[in-house]
């Protein structure tokens, strides 16, 4: 039996953050709790490319087109949808998350989904920090696991 490990080194891979500014302060500090982790992890910040969108809709297609280069071992999305009064928030919550996941799926390349959906305020600022922690994790290890995949074996 061969077990694939998993590894959070991050040296020598090219990451790519998609970040939505709708609700900036609270996805501001998911960026910068990923990215922090990432150092920790040993992402050169060279390595690292960040593009800003208006909002959580947005962010599928610019993760597309990074995909498409070809240039990044993994992508993160960050952003967060809070509900309102309306019906809207299901809207962008479910098809931002589908396109996210679309994204990652069509072009084969772990893409980490730090989109949040929170009914207020105050449980995205609590789910903020983690999640994007947690998001450089599971790009690193992503990246790693299909390295080891996409090795030759005997």
């Amino acid at each position: 039996m061969k077990t694939l490990q998993r590894s959070l080194e991050g040296r020598g891979l090219a990451i790519g953050i998609v970040w939505s500014r709708f609700n900036e302060p609270v996805v501001r500090a998911e960026l910068d709790a990923c990215l922090s982790r990432l150092a920790e992890l040993g992402v050169a910040e060279a390595d690292i490319t960040v593009a800003s969108v208006p909002g959580a809709l947005e962010i599928p297609l610019v993760l597309q087109r990074l995909a498409a280069t070809g240039q990044f071992d993994a992508l993160v999305a960050l952003g967060a949808v809070i509900k309102g009064e309306t019906y809207h928030f299901e809207l962008v919550s479910n098809e931002a998350g589908a396109g996210i996941t679309r994204v990652a799926l069509d072009a084969g390349l772990p893409v980490a989904n730090g989109l949040l959906t929170t009914y207020t305020d105050e449980q995205a600022d609590v789910r903020a920090i983690p999640k994007g922690r947690d998001c450089a994790d599971a790009a690193v290890e992503a990246a790693r696991l299909l390295a080891l995949i996409s090795r030759p074996t005997r």
